[in-house]
């Protein structure tokens, strides 16, 4: 193989470590891929995560010490996230969107991939240091935000569904009151997908009265698995006090009417990413 320059080495460093998310590579492992001595990969690594930090594309973390080595991380910084979430509460706000029910309608916003992945990486930058093993959400519509904040924390995804299904084994079923409808429903998630003592971050895409999110609570309590987060796309401003608490979404929908028969969406970015 021909000696591989520097920009060269850089840039496929970067493209795998930013594809594992907290995946810690040894120093070894560019060493023998590029054939390069460890003074030169260390020195490769120092500029690699200044031009990182300087682009706010991320972090380079390296550790020390002979079970060390170098990872990546999701890092947005907070008036990046802030003006990023401002941008699609402009696009959310008004009356076309308006669902009955008290809802909107997101499923464009959700169904694309670009805007899905950057609320993934601002949801992991919340949530990096908590270091949850898995991402929970409840099937469907928060499955695209859900997998790609599993995808930046570089954890799996795991799925609460409805019904139980015969290709998952056998099951554990709760009943939980919706938060927005007041019914009686039931949620499942197969035996074999989490391990006791394991911690979870929830992620769904919105949040009325919680009764949802806490059904996932529920669920995770009787796995003995410990919740470190819950994180959403957006809430509601009313109710005020929900079923669970200590929750962080990236907006704020509040509707409110301006006659009798024109109802308008004002959706703002939550208070916690102003920080």
């Amino acid at each position: 193989m021909d000696k591989i320059r520097r920009n060269e080495r850089m840039s496929a460093m970067m493209k795998i470590l930013s594809d594992s998310p907290n995946h810690l590579f040894t120093l070894s492992y560019f060493c023998e891929l590029f054939s390069t001595a460890k003074s030169t990969m260390s020195e490769d690594i120092d500029l690699l995560r200044e031009v990182v930090e300087s682009f706010g594309l991320g972090e380079i973390r390296t550790i020390t010490g002979a079970a060390g080595g170098v990872l990546y991380r999701a890092k947005t910084k907070p008036e990046n996230a802030y003006d990023y979430i401002a941008s699609l509460c402009e696009q959310l706000s008004g009356t076309d969107r308006i669902l009955p029910g008290g809802f909107l309608y997101l499923s464009d916003i959700l169904s694309h991939p670009v805007i899905t992945r950057k609320m993934g990486e601002i949801l992991a930058t919340e949530y990096n240091d908590l270091h949850p093993d898995f991402v929970l959400t409840m099937e469907t519509k928060g499955i695209p935000v859900a997998l790609t904040t599993a995808s930046a924390l570089g954890v799996p995804l795991v799925i609460a569904r409805h019904s139980s299904k015969v290709y998952e084994g056998s099951a554990v079923n709760i009943n939980y009151v919706s938060g927005s409808s007041g019914s009686i429903q039931t949620m499942s998630l197969s035996r074999r997908a989490v391990q006791e003592g394991q911690n979870c971050l929830i992620v769904d895409d919105f949040l009325k009265g919680g009764g949802t999110a806490k059904g996932m609570e529920d669920l995770m309590r009787e796995f003995n698995v410990g919740v470190v987060g819950k994180a959403f796309v957006m809430e509601t401003a009313s109710p005020v006090h929900k079923r669970i608490s200590d929750e962080k979404s990236l907006m704020v929908l509040d509707i409110s009417h301006l006659d009798d028969d024109t109802e308008a969406a004002c959706v703002t970015p939550a208070p916690w990413l102003k920080k």
